[in-house]
């Protein structure tokens, strides 16, 4: 990594030492972003940081050691922080300031870090492309002609050229780990309950998941090990204290990983060879490889869909501009909460939210949503059936690299099956990582792919351990995206 983009544990470190500033950092972190406007992967800044990053200052002046230290961050525009637009990318909350801050907010603003802005995101985390959002398209680092993924494009963009060393996502069906394969830097999705999900404005409950981006191991076990642990103010958050590190090559030996035989057809050539390459240094390092089947995930993105459109139907009912939001005036209430949604959301969030209400109706609940419920076990007990023979499975984290803007938008069903490979993960809950794998070269322009590794339940300092493992042994390099990096 280029030695003028520091980590975010570099950044801490030289904070604690006094070779720089919170104040600098936090300039300079601005001064890229505004240097990189062209790429809309920052949508609003925070007036607040200012002020956040003189209080570190004088915590450190007074002795404070703190594990995030100045180090500038960006939060996906789902995630509140007080004294800032929390939008969504949707026009119905254009004007919503939050009063009150995410767990997570708190916990990484007592560990030293300052938020620096909010990142661009599709409409109520609803899409693979960051297209859908009101603010307007994310553009990809690597190629501005193409998609940085979704929902969490912002976030990933924003770390992939550099303009923050780490930044924060959302994962509901790999929102955070396909944008991060399609630019290139680490997304970690975790155990469900893992993060606390108080703050984090919900599209599906019982999928969603905060999650990191960053462009070295370390740093994921950083910010992991600030944001995760119990929260009492959320229902499903975990007793499981956080104990993230990173690896070393010789604990890959007699690692058994299995290759997930569904997950090996459909694929780029590209794609092909980077898991290809990914699974000879595994085994270079002594690792067992192995294929395993995971029948049921056939019917993931379908099972996906019909428990995420219904939960995103009862989520999204709130927003009618009776208590917060854009409100449209009409003659009655209830033409001002009709006028309200037609206005506010977008088209994509309108066609999740019938197909929601329709699978939740009378006489198609049992159907639809029950029965994907059901399926939705089958899946998670081939997980469990998988993990008594490996420590961990790989798959690709997309078929294919980042696809051009607007290539997709008129095709719903191809764009959903942009996380063929993803979804499985969240309606089993269990934890994964998407490393940055190689390049494919698509039209002249080397585009990133990328490898996902999925652990059991409550296993994510597995994840992090292998990348630290991996980049130790250089299977794993991050590289900035070309014209970020100076």
């Amino acid at each position: 990594m280029p030695a003028h983009l520091p980590t975010a544990t570099d950044l801490a470190r030289a904070v604690q030492s006094g070779d720089t500033t919170p104040q600098t950092l936090l300039e300079e972190a601005r001064a890229r972003i505004e240097a990189a406007r062209d790429l809309n992967a920052v949508v609003s800044l925070n007036v607040g940081a200012d002020e956040t990053a003189a209080q570190v200052a004088g915590r450190v002046a007074a002795g404070e050691t703190l594990p995030l230290a100045g180090v500038p961050l960006v939060l996906k525009d789902n995630l509140n922080a007080r004294g800032t637009p929390t939008t969504c990318g949707s026009r119905i909350l254009a004007n919503y300031v939050s009063p009150y801050d995410a767990t997570v907010v708190e916990r990484l603003t007592a560990a030293g870090a300052v938020i620096v802005g909010k990142a661009n995101m599709d409409e109520f985390a609803m899409g693979s492309s960051t297209e859908t959002s009101a603010c307007g398209p994310t553009l990809n680092p690597w190629d501005r002609s193409r998609v940085p993924g979704g929902s969490s494009g912002g976030s990933a963009a924003a770390v992939a050229a550099g303009l923050v060393p780490v930044s924060l996502g959302s994962d509901t069906g790999g929102s955070v780990r396909q944008p991060a394969a399609l630019t290139g830097v680490y997304g970690l999705k975790p155990t469900y309950g893992r993060v606390s999900r108080y703050g984090l404005v919900a599209y599906a409950s019982s999928l969603d998941q905060i999650g990191p981006f960053a462009r070295s191991a370390a740093d994921l076990a950083l910010v992991m090990n600030v944001i995760a642990g119990h929260d009492p103010r959320d229902a499903t958050s975990l007793d499981a204290p956080p104990a993230f590190r990173t690896g070393t090559p010789d604990e890959l030996r007699g690692l058994r990983v299995g290759v997930i035989r569904e997950s090996l057809e459909g694929n780029t050539a590209g794609v092909e060879a980077a898991l290809d390459g990914m699974l000879a240094a595994l085994r270079g390092a002594g690792a067992e490889v192995r294929e395993v089947s995971l029948p049921h995930l056939r019917h993931a993105i379908a099972t996906y869909y019909l428990i995420a459109m219904p939960e995103a139907s009862s989520n999204l009912a709130r927003y009618d501009g009776m208590v917060y939001g854009e409100r449209v005036p009409a003659g009655d209430v209830t033409g001002s909460m009709t006028a309200t949604r037609e206005r506010g959301f977008g088209d994509e969030v309108k066609r999740r939210i019938l197909i929601g209400t329709y699978a939740l109706s009378s006489g198609y609940y049992d159907a639809y949503y029950s029965r994907a419920m059901r399926v939705r076990r089958l899946i998670a007990d081939d997980f469990a059936r998988a993990f008594g023979d490996f420590d961990l499975l790989v798959s690709p984290t997309s078929p294919f690299p980042a696809f051009r803007l607007g290539e997709k938008t008129q095709d719903s069903l191809s764009m959903y099956a942009a996380d063929v490979d993803t979804v499985a993960v969240n309606l089993a809950g269990l934890p994964a990582l998407s490393v940055p794998a190689g390049f494919e070269t698509v039209d002249g322009v080397r585009l990133p792919v990328g490898v996902q590794f999925i652990a059991p339940a409550l296993a994510d300092e597995r994840l992090t351990a292998l990348a630290g493992a991996l980049e130790a042994m250089g299977a794993v390099r991050v590289e900035v995206a070309p014209g970020y990096a100076d």
